[in-house]
């Protein structure tokens, strides 16, 4: 049985982008983080030792959101990399980043990016 950890519709201000306009006045983002852990000890336990801490998880975010990338590729990837590197009993996981207004001339919703590890 797999089992996961998720923060769904994080809500960021954030300065990513290549338009000039993008790194002054910055965007809203919604970042989704699900990290694959085991949680069966936890659930046996009820034990916050157990457990993996998913204010932890978004202080990460946050820190990652904070610094300004041309891409949000570059921006998923240090996410990534920071939850490997802190949390070694993560088996993998998803990363999405929408950026909510993008600069398009349509109507859309957002543009993200996913990343599976």
């Amino acid at each position: 049985m797999e089992s996961f950890i998720e923060l769904k519709e994080i809500k960021i201000h954030a300065y990513h982008g290549v338009g000039k306009q993008e790194r002054i006045v910055g965007n809203d983002y919604l970042v989704r983080i699900k990290v694959k852990f085991d949680i069966f000890t936890a659930a046996d336990s009820d034990s916050i030792s157990d457990t993996l801490n998913y204010a932890d998880i978004y202080d990460i975010v946050k820190c990652e959101m904070s610094i300004p990338s041309n891409l949000l590729e570059t921006v998923a990837m240090r996410i990534v990399n920071a939850i490997k590197n802190n949390f070694k009993e993560v088996k993998g996981g998803e990363v999405e980043i929408v950026k909510i207004k993008p600069p398009i001339s349509g109507d859309v919703k957002g543009a993200s990016v996913i990343v599976l590890w």
